[in-house]
């Protein structure tokens, strides 16, 4: 049915039989056969050293750990980073799946999901894996300056790695607004890339500051957040944000969005 996933190598991480038996025929339906099951995050470290996967897919609660800490322990090593991770549970409290998104998951499908909504998360661990140069009609790609604002060390890692997938080299980072802004005072930027709940300055206030006070008003700035309250994305809309992309996001997303607010 689509070829474009018969390639990935899934570590799936389930305790429950009977899920892992659903999302194993869902992942067979769009052609993926190669399926390595871990019913433990311990058991994915111990696979890990016979084989590495494309794909981890895991639940949020299994019985040596949490999906959040079996995330974090993967991304604290550089060889680990380059596989995906996906999160797949009935789990809807922000506060438990937030650190999953600031750790850089693909997706985060609920229970029950569809095949197509799996399709849609396969294809984003495709862009993933196999990123595009971004080709920006008036900026060289390479020359590109991009300050990336984030207090999550793994979301800034995960950030830069997809800015580094698509060209872009000239990358500075800062853990929070009021970081960001002394370095906005020496250096200009081409691009920004803001968190939105961050200490101190957090980023409604530093885009705030951008647009009101900073020699750099009319640089593109794009607000990379997990927030759901209406009321705050429409005050950051309100402060002069050129777009506003949710996590998780895949890389195609970003890299759209890159070239609409460069070009």
């Amino acid at each position: 049915m689509s070829n474009q996933f018969s390639d990935l190598h899934v570590f799936l991480v389930e305790p429950s039989l009977t899920q892992r038996h659903i999302i194993q025929k869902y992942l067979e339906q769009l052609g993926i056969t190669e399926i390595t099951h871990c019913p433990t995050g311990d058991a994915v470290f111990d696979n890990l050293a016979l084989s590495q996967p494309e794909l981890i897919i895991s639940a949020m609660y299994l019985p040596d750990m949490t999906g959040t800490e079996l995330i974090h322990n993967l991304r604290e090593y550089d060889e680990n980073y380059d596989m995906a991770f996906m999160l797949i549970s009935s789990e809807t409290d922000i506060k438990n799946l937030d650190p999953i998104r600031q750790a850089g998951a693909i997706a985060i499908l609920p229970k029950p999901f569809s095949v197509e909504e799996l399709k849609i998360a396969l294809t984003a661990t495709c862009d993933f894996l196999h990123p595009e140069k971004a080709n920006l009609e008036h900026f060289d790609i390479e020359d590109t300056s991009v300050l990336i604002v984030d207090d999550s060390p793994l979301s800034l890692k995960y950030i830069q790695r997809i800015l580094s997938d698509l060209g872009i080299e000239n990358i500075t980072q800062a853990a929070d607004g009021s970081e960001a802004i002394p370095i906005l005072e020496e250096q200009f930027f081409d691009l920004i890339i803001t968190d939105y709940n961050m200490p101190d300055v957090d980023g409604l206030e530093l885009t705030s500051y951008i647009r009101e006070k900073s020699t750099q008003q009319t640089t593109p700035i794009i607000m990379v957040t997990s927030e759901k309250d209406e009321q705050r994305l429409a005050a950051v809309q309100h402060a002069g944000v050129s777009a506003i992309l949710d996590k998780p996001f895949d890389p195609s997303s970003i890299r759209e969005f890159i070239i609409n607010v460069l070009s």
